[in-house]
């Protein structure tokens, strides 16, 4: 017995908290350390890269869940992680100013437990969606959901960065607390017996799998698509979370946003994704135009371009709109990626030794999850760096954007050669 489209929403409005409450950690929170706080860009780098790493622990997850079922019993702890370290760390920001070690010894706890709660839901509700979608509604299955994700992300981005300004760090904690609680009573409600509908029909529990999970990960690494695409999503990855959490600071800095106005920046580059995911989805699923990796291809090629094009408009210093236009175009070609490379991915989760679909999305998302917690310390650091040498923000930050852009040039060029390889 398969999901169905209600099931398959009720996990969007999960996917919806996860886009949410993160994009107030990767972009609000940033922000205000480095513009208001003046910190270093690289402090909030690392706790960024901290909750990434943290999900290298995926694989195991994903692991656990195909042997013995119980997805949402994770995918719901996961969120009432997420939520505790959300608003921890919204606490250490505010005890920063007035003790740096205290505050800053919080906010790593508090990202920690944001990448066990990211790590612990999303993979289990990514290897609840491959098992237990039907062949044919896996394409549109993973489309749903991941657009209920960013509109999460892009809602909560505007409707935060309208209400939050004047700008304080009580009133920031007041939208994050209530915004958990939300997030929390919609999860139980959403996942309440979601599973037991399923679990008899679709896991075998007089045969339990003795497979030991590293056994299970030299299994599927020891497929060609497995590895291939694992190499494709780390570049990728990397090329796609460079921008996250230098973007604000550089509106605040460069074209002076308040914090409300950056905030809202986010919302547009969330929108711009959500219209691309919508276009392409249709153009797939509707009129059958373009194949996945041909809208990999285009997104990359679009991502890369419109990053290089961000990256001059500082050099120049015009009008706020046209940064707001930039990123929502950056947005849109995102957009274009995602559906292509998540395409991709449900549909090879799939191929190879059964049972072990939880184990390849985990194999995934540490890729995606190493990558970007490189990703966020290069950027980082190398903004402070080129700073310290050239006491100019503008060009530094372009330099950062335009080199994410030619990676995403180079992932387009990677995917000509991994996504083509037949399914075996």
């Amino acid at each position: 017995m398969y999901l169905s489209w209600l099931g398959i929403i009720r996990l969007g409005f999960v996917q919806m908290a996860l886009g949410s409450l993160v994009s107030i950690a990767a972009s609000t929170y940033n922000r205000v350390m480095v513009v208001e706080l003046s910190m270093l860009q690289i402090i909030p780098g690392l706790l960024l890269a901290l909750h990434y790493f943290i999900q290298i622990s995926r694989p195991n997850w994903g692991f656990l869940s195909d042997k013995g079922g119980n997805r949402t019993f994770w995918i719901a702890i996961g969120i009432i992680i997420l939520c505790l370290g959300s608003i921890l760390a919204c606490i250490g920001i505010m005890l920063i100013p007035f003790n740096y070690l205290l505050g800053l010894v919080l906010s790593i706890i508090a990202y920690s437990l944001i990448g066990i709660g990211v790590g612990a839901s999303g993979t289990s509700l990514l290897a609840f969606l491959a098992t237990r979608t039907d062949h044919n509604r896996k394409a549109a299955a993973a489309t749903i959901t991941w657009i209920m994700m960013i509109f999460g992300a892009a809602f909560t981005a505007i409707l935060v960065g309208k209400i939050i300004d004047p700008y304080s760090i009580e009133k920031l904690l007041k939208i994050v607390s209530f915004m958990s609680l939300f997030w929390i009573c919609t999860t139980l409600i959403t996942l309440y017996k979601l599973e037991s509908n399923y679990k008899q029909k679709t896991f075998d529990t007089s045969q339990p799998d003795p497979v030991t999970f590293f056994k299970g990960l030299k299994q599927i690494l020891s497929e060609q698509n497995t590895r291939w695409f694992t190499i494709f999503v780390f570049l990728s990855m990397t090329a796609y979370f460079m921008q996250e959490p230098i973007l604000e600071p550089y509106a605040g800095l460069i074209f002076k946003f308040s914090v409300g106005e950056s905030t809202q920046l986010t919302g547009y580059h969330q929108s711009g994704i959500l219209l691309g995911m919508l276009v392409v989805g249709f153009l797939v699923t509707g009129i059958k135009l373009g194949s996945l990796r041909f809208w990999v291809l285009f997104g990359c090629f679009g991502s890369g371009s419109a990053l290089i094009l961000i990256a001059i408009l500082g050099q120049i210093s015009i009008s706020k709109d046209a940064l707001k236009y930039s990123v929502a175009l950056l947005g849109f070609f995102n957009g274009n990626f995602a559906v292509g490379a998540i395409g991709s991915m449900m549909e090879l989760a799939g191929n190879g030794i059964k049972k072990r679909e939880g184990t390849r999305m985990g194999l995934w998302g540490a890729g995606q999850a190493v990558a970007a917690g490189n990703a966020m310390i290069f950027s980082t650091l190398f903004v402070d760096v080129l700073q310290s040498f050239t006491n100019n923000a503008a060009f530094s930050y372009g330099i950062i954007f335009t080199i994410e852009g030619i990676l995403f040039l180079a992932s387009a060029i990677l995917a000509t050669k991994l996504i083509s390889i037949p399914a075996k």
